[in-house]
């Protein structure tokens, strides 16, 4: 999840062979539907979003919020391994269907949707228990780091009471049990946003982070991790407790040496946007250290919108941006490293061939 955990400042079943949905590059003028993908009018509506992105990202106000247009479609379709569907954003706000047809239009023809603090952990619950949910959308849920600080304390930035953290941490063990969820996250350590002078805060966000990394064990799901400006300290709780088998760094923003650490440790990382910004030389090196082979790709949308398109609204459908830049970078024909990431995935999640919708 980005602002206020990270800032863009910062680093009807498809089967896995069919080729992506083509549409031509451009088609599709900020705030339209993609041609034949309009949002279907007799379809349950899903949950409208909880928040928009500027609650949370104010500098957002003054930016272009325009949506970029389609780019060309992927030659083999992939999965957008963490989006946030219960932001809204742009000067058009879509719902979670336009999302998911713009996506399916270019080839990202299945989504993981993350609720990080307890509004959009119902949200997310809710909407994929519900007759709206497309079947090619799936989720996650946690106790986001920052907000396990804040569970701890009892109350949020503006004062107002929340539960205590074990309550907190009880409510998503129970709601993860539920139709529809395939991963535990996004937890871990954040020492941008909660210093790590506050013991207090400190010590919530490690505790959360081990109970998550428990939960993971006993539900056999994967986990998602959220690492920022405390990758010794993830590492050291990871070897203390013991990783899940499925341990996935979302949004990577690691050196190449934190890189082979993971891999070598069997983890998975998890590239966004942020790949392909001016200033990401080293997250580049990250990757061209490890290549391919545990690789998989993100938006964290609304968030971390790939260039061409930095600052503007995200959403799954600009992922072929990102990719372009994995493939380059790994020296790999974009098919190919299209082939291999959603393999990784599908593996990672225990999706089956026929995933998307």
């Amino acid at each position: 999840m980005s602002p206020p955990h990270e800032t863009e400042t910062g680093a009807g079943d498809l089967p896995a062979s069919a080729p992506a949905a083509s549409a031509p590059a451009g088609s599709n003028p900020a705030g339209s539907n993609p041609a034949g993908s309009s949002s279907p009018t007799s379809a349950p509506a899903a949950p409208s979003p909880v928040r928009s992105r500027e609650d949370i990202d104010p500098r957002g106000r003054s930016r272009d919020r325009s949506w970029p247009p389609l780019p060309e479609p992927l030659p083999f379709p992939v999965i957008d391994n963490h989006c946030h569907l219960d932001f809204a954003d742009g000067d058009e706000s879509l719902d979670v269907h336009e999302h998911v047809a713009r996506a399916a239009a270019v080839g990202i023809d299945a989504q993981i949707t993350i609720g990080s603090d307890l509004e959009a952990v119902r949200w997310t619950a809710e909407l994929l228990a519900s007759e709206a949910c497309p079947p090619s959308l799936h989720g996650g849920v946690a106790v986001h780091p920052n907000e396990a600080a804040l569970h701890a304390r009892g109350m949020d930035h503006e004062g107002r009471a929340l539960i205590g953290l074990d309550d907190a941490i009880a409510e998503v063990a129970t709601l993860l049990r539920g139709p529809g969820m395939v991963v535990v996250g996004e937890t871990g350590l954040d020492w941008f946003r909660t210093s790590r002078k506050d013991e207090a805060a400190r010590a919530a966000q490690i505790e959360s982070f081990r109970a998550h990394i428990a939960l993971a064990k006993e539900l056999d799901l994967p986990m998602q991790i959220h690492d920022r400006d405390a990758h010794r300290d993830v590492l050291e709780v990871l070897e203390a407790d013991g990783a899940p088998e499925r341990t996935v760094f979302h949004c990577f923003s690691g050196d190449a040496e934190f890189a082979r650490t993971c891999v070598d440790h069997g983890w998975y990382l998890s590239f966004a946007g942020t790949v392909t910004f001016k200033n990401a030389g080293g997250l580049r090196a990250a990757l061209a250290e490890v290549g391919l082979g545990q690789i998989m790709v993100e938006t964290d949308a609304p968030f971390l919108t790939p260039v061409p398109y930095r600052g503007r609204p995200n959403s799954s459908y600009l992922i072929p941006h990102t990719m372009q830049t994995i493939a380059e970078v790994t020296g790999t024909g974009l098919e190919q490293a299209c082939r291999t990431i959603r393999a990784t995935t599908q593996d990672v999640y225990r999706f089956s061939e026929g995933v998307a919708a």
